[in-house]
């Protein structure tokens, strides 16, 4: 293994990604390092799900190379998903389950699952653990599937806009708490978002997609100090928008 390949959790060389004939990524290279929170950014229609989708084993490159955690994720996703934990945008579990009884499911498929931290961190969001799946409020269910994504101690955590629809408290407890506690752990995260001023004050590094391309790439602050900008405000020269105009509805999924 390659020195690079043991220092980054996530590497793209190249990637193209295509449905038919209709190119929907090019040429897109970054590197994500071991023990970052690193955000990948881009208003709607940039790329950002399609590449999600490529990272996680859904479906294969058009063209280029794609490791996570060194392997191909298109041929080991299986092996693979025993050491990365995945949150969705949209929270989806058996309805009718309880979170004590999806916890109790999980740990009979991770064999280093901790139930008692599960639970630990459902009693801090404020997680009613014996209410059924579906009757949970959004923020409800958000923090029982990132809970459960952390339950076998993953060495990465990807996650899919995990605030979206969220209200500021909710969303404060999963940018402040836990994303900043894994980072602090030496959990390497990787996390798309349209919350450009709470993702600030925590991601390490980031990337831009824009019109399916890769506009912008590396470490937070030192993108900030070389143009003198906030990151709403590189978001916005950027991806050809005004810091003002960013809402939901552009910089979403």
């Amino acid at each position: 293994m390659s020195d690079a390949a043991t220092d980054s959790a996530i590497e793209i060389d190249g990637l193209a990604v295509a449905y038919g004939r209709t190119a929907v990524l090019e040429d897109i290279s970054l590197c994500v390092p071991r023990g970052s929170v690193y955000a990948l950014l881009g208003r709607n229609g940039s790329g950002k799900s399609s590449l999600l989708r490529v990272l996680l084993g859904h479906r294969p490159a058009a063209g280029g190379r794609v490791r996570l955690l060194g392997e191909d994720p298109w041929r080991r996703r299986t092996a693979l998903m025993g050491r990365i934990g995945v949150v969705p945008e949209e929270p989806d579990a058996p309805p009718e389950m309880t979170p004590r009884q999806l916890s109790a499911f999980c740990g009979r498929l991770y064999c280093r699952w901790d139930g008692g931290l599960v639970a630990d961190r459902w009693a801090r969001l404020g997680v009613p653990v014996d209410r059924a799946f579906v009757r949970l409020s959004k923020g409800q269910k958000g923090a029982v599937m990132l809970a459960l994504a952390l339950g076998h101690g993953p060495e990465l955590l990807v996650l899919d806009d995990p605030t979206l629809g969220l209200d500021v408290v909710a969303r404060d407890a999963v940018f402040g708490e836990v994303i900043g506690d894994l980072a602090d752990r030496g959990t390497t995260v990787f996390v798309t978002t349209h919350e450009l001023r709470a993702i600030e004050g925590i991601a390490t590094h980031l990337a831009i997609l824009h019109g399916g391309r890769l506009v912008l790439s590396g470490a937070l602050e030192s993108l900030k100090a070389e143009r003198g900008l906030s990151l709403e405000q590189i978001f916005a020269a950027v991806a050809g928008t005004r810091a003002a105009d960013i809402h939901l509805s552009e910089v979403g999924p």
